[in-house]
This record gives structure tokens, sequence and C-alpha cells, in this order.
């Protein structure tokens, strides 16, 4: 099963502080419905607010991303800037 962590303490005001779960998931849109079922807001906190990588590669849009067992996702506070 995919595993999320979240860096940062973003996501963890919707997790209870937990920084790393595994969902079940083979998209990444998949895993982020998934996470605002488990977490309601979580998935409008990633769509707006994280960049994403997974299995050590960045992606700007990865929704179509195919996801094994074993990915690991990493969810990365957007940092504002002008």
């Amino acid at each position: 099963m995919p595993r999320v962590v979240f860096a940062g303490s973003a996501a963890q005001r919707f997790t209870g502080g937990e920084n790393e779960i595994a969902v079940e998931a083979t998209t990444f849109r998949r895993l982020v419905l998934e996470l605002d079922r488990r977490f309601p807001g979580l998935g409008r906190q990633v769509e707006e607010g994280m960049a994403i990588a997974i299995d050590g590669e960045i992606f700007q849009d990865a929704y179509a991303t195919q996801l094994k067992p074993d990915s690991e996702i990493v969810l990365i506070p957007k940092i504002g800037g002008g």
C-alpha cells in the first residue's frame, strides 16, 4: 500500500498529528480523494498548498500518475514568495 509522508506540520492539523500514513490508491488522484475522505479538508490542502514528490521525483501535475504498492509520496508545504 502506498505510503504518504507529510513534511512540515501543515497537513498534521488534519491528521491529528500523524506524519506518515498508508493509503490504498492506484493513482495520485485517488490518493487525494482517499485522504479527503479520511481527513476532511486535507484533499484541498494537498491540491492548493502542497508540492508532491512520488518515489523521489517532484511532480507539477501528478493526478494521473500511477502509484505502485510500495510507492512513497512526500507532501511538502509550498513556500510562498513574490
